[in-house]
């Protein structure tokens, strides 16, 4: 099984969705959790993880089976030696799960990034990626379903976290 997470922050609260599918190309998810918590811990510079990491865990607790990835909403890394959310999930996972950062904006010190064009948009999505190598976690973004920029079980991930 495969996952997309994401998180939605709100002053009283906050929502941690995650989509479960089976294969890469899947236009419809297999399953879905959503886990409301205490609101976020307040952004840090160079921390955002500590934000999101608390709550992507827990809805993560909610997945009875075992995933092959999981797909974040953000970085893997944000430079060379430099962990971004991703690279901490996996670590707070002890690494038994590949996960691949998917991100909508270029970050300044990330070159590790990789571009991606999805359906017929000119501004690219950012992959990066840890358990796996970047490239083939790009293949996979490429391969997911949808004719838009961003693939659909992204997007219903981000609706679930939004509309809980």
């Amino acid at each position: 099984m495969l996952a997309c997470v994401d998180v939605d922050y709100r002053p009283d609260v906050t929502v941690a969705a995650c989509v479960v599918f089976r294969d890469w190309t899947d236009a419809v998810e297999a399953a879905h959790h959503v886990e409301r918590g205490p609101p976020a811990e307040s952004y840090e510079p160079g921390q955002f993880y500590r934000r999101e990491l608390p709550h992507l865990l827990r809805v993560l607790a909610r997945v009875p089976e075992t995933l092959e990835a999981i797909i974040v909403d953000g970085y893997v890394w944000l430079g060379q030696d430099r962990p971004g959310l991703g690279a901490h999930l996996y670590e707070a996972l002890g690494r038994a799960v590949p996960v691949i950062g998917v991100a909508k904006t270029a970050f300044h010190s990330s070159n590790l990034a990789l571009p991606v064009l999805r359906g017929q948009s000119q501004r690219p999505l950012f992959v990066t990626a840890v358990g796996l190598s970047t490239t083939v976690a790009a293949e996979h973004l490429q391969h997911m379903h949808g004719d838009a920029r961003r693939p659909t079980l992204l997007g219903r991930v981000d609706r679930l976290c939004r509309e809980a």
